[in-house]
């Protein structure tokens, strides 16, 4: 039996792009685990053990064979007629290929014969050895490195001066230990062993020698001072973090960001928290500024406070642990306070000059090639969210005098907030950090003295920014949100700039889902179709129409969210088949949906439906839904009308009310009748009359049972 220990794999690099290392790591264990597993030496079960730090990659696989096992081949050579002559002698052409295979004549009577569903062809067996490890792991080694994410190569040369070498980082070590053997593997100009190194300032042992692959990550750890692990090494940090926070007291806790802390990992080797604190005077700058300033340029973790608010603390993770750590605190104090005196300087050179007097430079500022300026894009934002405010006066009953006045107040209010939302742009705090635009639209328009409600909606107009994110928090700040997305949807599939592939660069994917979220969380009364048609005449002559391949872009987005929110593909393909004109129905309409789909009589009156509406096709020319009493000579078709008489208006009566789910359990009542009519009529008659009066019948069936969602869709395959 082979006899299997577990192996370790080890690069040693310089310092790895931190933003892209835990993506590296993963992608080193697995690619080379999966090559391991295709050529036989691992068990597909095998789940391996990924490592990834700063200056290495690695990975350890458990139960790694010596060998792999013999395996059985099966070539095919050739059609049975070619290789053989009609008494059964191999031909020059089989011969020949049999030779290519350094087999010879004394294997033809070896050969099966099978039928491939084309010809009767020759078969040749083999037992093909299994390959041995290092030859295998070179392999797996060499597929590895090769299929690395890596986000931009450099070029080196080894030592010997001559020889270049490309990769992300320069190599300087190699590990390959099966069990406490080494493997002999060689990549990047390297020759595999067993030495590594540790920590740069802090390991107790250098080189650090390997004793065996199951000793790796508590050796580093003891010798090498080094947590090998990305996921420890993250979690140690959250634990230290945590810790920090709680020494303070007062309820502090750091700010929550995944990618901060995810890069912060990819920074440090044996990270240590230490605090830090700046003058409270910074605090008058929007902690926005602070914030983004501390994350993006130091990699702090800034304090908030049990409201949330910011503190003038912040938490560091640094990569040594000295006896005393002032010297470190003091130099990272000192290095931050640069950067939060430039964050104070832009907000006050910012409020020296109002949003409005900034309007004009949009003009100056280029949006796209093809669609004009900020400026221009200002307008068009302006003219759509007008368009709003009318359709949602139009979907207000009873229009009051009242009504008027407050639509005339909001329309006012979207006005001025569409008009200065885009001038933060011109700022110096936006353009030094242009993540928070619209943050400090809304700063400036407070300082200014602007009513609330505006402020608000400049400052929440990008919302929602991300999955998750929180909507506008006010009418003008949704109306205002709704047209900036719709005119850049709009404007961008006009220029044909539609999302191909996983190729999004204007983001019209997430400006898609903002518009549908709006709509649906916010119960908007507005109709889709209508806004896209409202959205395209203020581009002028600059676009071509888009609304067809846009309306389809959004529907298919809001399919694939609501299939993420737990519907299955039957209930989203039945609402979504109607294409609802309103959004904000979409969830009971799916509600109405899941609660027929329970009724006994669901799957009969679907495929029912699904059959209907196959007959209905091949009617020749439009079928009118009327029905002429007089010609219903059957029992049957007599009976589903009658059924339907009785039926459709407290279906229609429970869908105007909006109450779905009523609307399709009374259709339950139908089954009997339909299953009776299919039973026992004839639709297609050879009189015309009764053809015709029959398909007029079904055409009536048809749109009662279809107005909230196609229930064909839900019929079993």
């Amino acid at each position: 039996m082979t006899m299997k220990k577990n192996l370790l794999v080890e690069l040693f690099v310089e310092e790895l792009p931190p933003k892209a290392l835990k993506k590296l790591g993963d992608s080193f264990a697995t690619v080379l685990t999966d090559s391991l597993k295709a050529q036989g030496l691992v068990d597909a079960a095998v789940v391996p053990t990924p490592f990834a730090s700063p200056r290495r990659l690695a990975v350890r696989v458990e139960a790694v064979a010596e060998r792999a096992p013999d395996r059985s081949v099966q070539r095919k050579l050739m059609p049975v007629s070619v290789g053989l002559t009609a008494e059964g002698r191999p031909t020059p052409a089989l011969l020949k290929k049999l030779e290519s295979l350094g087999l010879d004549a004394s294997v033809v009577d070896q050969l099966k014969r099978v039928n491939d569903g084309k010809a009767e062809v020759l078969l040749h067996d083999s037992l093909a050895p299994g390959v041995a490890l290092a030859e295998g792991l070179q392999k797996a080694l060499d597929e590895a490195i090769a299929k690395l994410p890596i986000p931009k190569l450099m070029s080196y040369q080894l030592a010997d001066g001559w020889t270049s070498v490309h990769f992300v980082r320069p190599a300087h070590g190699l590990v390959a230990l099966w069990g406490t053997e080494v493997v002999p593997v060689q990549a990047l100009g390297l020759k595999a062993g067993r030495q590594t190194r540790g920590h740069r300032f802090e390991a107790r042992v250098d080189p650090v020698v390997i004793h065996e692959a199951d000793s790796y990550p508590e050796q580093l750890r003891h010798d090498g001072a080094v947590i090998a692990s990305f996921e420890a090494r993250r979690a140690e940090i959250v634990r230290q973090l945590g810790e920090a926070a709680e020494r303070i007291g007062g309820g502090v806790r750091p700010v929550d960001d995944e990618a901060l802390l995810d890069e912060v990992t990819a920074l440090v080797e044996r990270p240590n928290v230490l605090v830090g604190q700046f003058e409270a005077e910074f605090l008058e700058v929007p902690q926005e500024c602070l914030i983004l300033t501390m994350k993006a340029n130091q990699k702090y973790f800034p304090l908030l406070d049990a409201q949330g608010r910011l503190t003038n603390r912040f938490l560091m993770v640094s990569n040594i642990s000295p006896e005393d750590p002032s010297a470190v605190i003091g130099g990272n104090e000192r290095v931050v306070r640069p950067r939060l005196a430039d964050a104070k300087f832009f907000f006050d050179q910012d409020r020296k000059k109002t949003l409005e007097s900034r309007v004009p430079g949009l003009d100056k500022v280029v949006y796209h090639g093809k669609l004009g300026s900020q400026g221009e894009r200002t307008q068009r934002v302006q003219a759509i969210a007008h368009a709003i405010v009318n359709q949602l006066r139009m979907a207000t009953v009873p229009y009051t005098v009242e009504a008027k006045d407050e639509f005339d107040v909001l329309d006012g209010k979207v006005q001025q907030a569409a008009r200065l939302a885009k001038a933060d742009l011109l700022t110096d705090m936006v353009g030094e950090f242009p993540e928070l635009q619209g943050i400090m639209g809304g700063y400036y328009a407070r300082h200014e003295g602007l009513r609330d409600g505006v402020a608000i909606a400049i400052e929440d107009h990008y919302k929602p920014r991300f999955a998750g994110d929180a909507l506008p928090r006010n009418h003008t700040g949704t109306v205002l949100a709704l047209a900036d997305k719709l005119e850049t949807l709009v404007g961008l599939f006009g220029i044909g700039q539609s999302p191909t592939g996983d190729k999004d660069p204007f983001a019209l994917r997430r400006h898609a889902l903002g518009v549908i979220r709006l709509l649906i969380e916010k119960n908007l009364p507005l109709q889709l179709p209508e806004l896209v048609a409202a959205a395209v005449p203020v581009f002028g002559s600059r676009i071509t129409d888009p609304r067809e391949p846009l309306l389809d872009f959004i529907y298919d987005r809001l399919a694939v969210s609501l299939r993420d929110q737990g519907y299955s593909a039957q209930e989203v393909e039945a609402v979504l088949a109607l294409r609802p004109g309103r959004l904000g129905e979409v969830p009971r309409r799916l509600a109405a949906v899941r609660a027929f789909a329970g009724l006994p009589e669901a799957q009969a009156l679907a495929a029912a439906n699904k059959r209907v509406g196959n007959i209905l096709k091949k009617a020749e020319g439009a079928v009118e839904p009327r029905v002429d009493t007089a010609l219903l000579r059957e029992a049957a078709e007599a009976a589903l009308h009658e059924a339907l008489q009785a039926v459709r208006p407290r279906a229609d009566a429970a869908f105007e009310q909006g109450d779905y789910t009523g609307s399709l359990q009374v259709l339950a009542a139908l089954k009997a009748p339909v299953d009776t009519f299919f039973d026992q009529v004839m639709v297609n008659a050879d009189d015309a009359a009764l053809r015709a009066n029959r398909l007029g019948l079904l055409a009536t069936l048809h749109a009662a049972m279809n107005r909230v969602a196609d229930l064909s869709r839900l019929a079993a395959a």
